[in-house]
């Protein structure tokens, strides 16, 4: 990605609770060729049959990346919000904790499986969402993110997965 890119990505200190640091993306978002360069350049990144976007802001760049890829779109959602039989998964996050979900039948035997999201920080939700995939019998290809905040070291978090960040800060 470019510096436009990096530009486009505003600072919002203390959301959303005192002493984060949050990474709004909506301004590139925004930007027509901003968000179209960022979802060309996520779909390039590997080749999956499946694109999981993660709850909420992962939606809105998975979805696009798997039109893109020619792959389906699944998406990882909080607990309660998926209609159908679901696999869980609870995780602690930088100011939190939270229980994520995918439809039990998400995924056939041996799917590849990209997981996107906006960021990787702790990588609480990554690490999460890869033991969902794979407790569906998916393979999951990498993890793609806009950002990685690398001081943080959500990597870490997930050993034996290929990480691939846009941008780190």
């Amino acid at each position: 990605m470019n510096e436009r890119t990096l530009e486009l990505i505003r600072d919002v200190q203390d959301y959303p609770k005192p002493g984060v640091l949050f990474k709004d993306i909506t301004p590139l978002l925004g930007d027509p060729e901003g968000f179209a360069a960022m979802v060309d350049e996520i779909a390039g990144l590997f080749e999956a049959d499946k694109i999981v976007g993660i709850e909420a802001r992962g939606f809105i760049l998975a979805a696009p990346v798997a039109y893109k890829a020619h792959a389906g779109f699944v998406p990882v959602r909080k607990k309660g919000k998926l209609p159908a039989e679901t696999l869980e998964e609870s995780y602690d996050l930088e100011y939190g904790s939270a229980t994520i979900e995918v439809h039990r039948d998400a995924f056939a035997p041996g799917d590849r499986v990209l997981i996107v999201d906006d960021v990787l920080a702790t990588g609480g939700t990554a690490a999460a969402t890869v033991e969902l995939v794979r407790r569906a019998g998916a393979d999951v290809v990498g993890v793609a993110v806009l950002m990685e905040l690398a001081f943080l070291q959500g990597r870490a978090r997930l050993p034996g997965v290929e990480v691939r960040a846009l941008l780190t800060v």
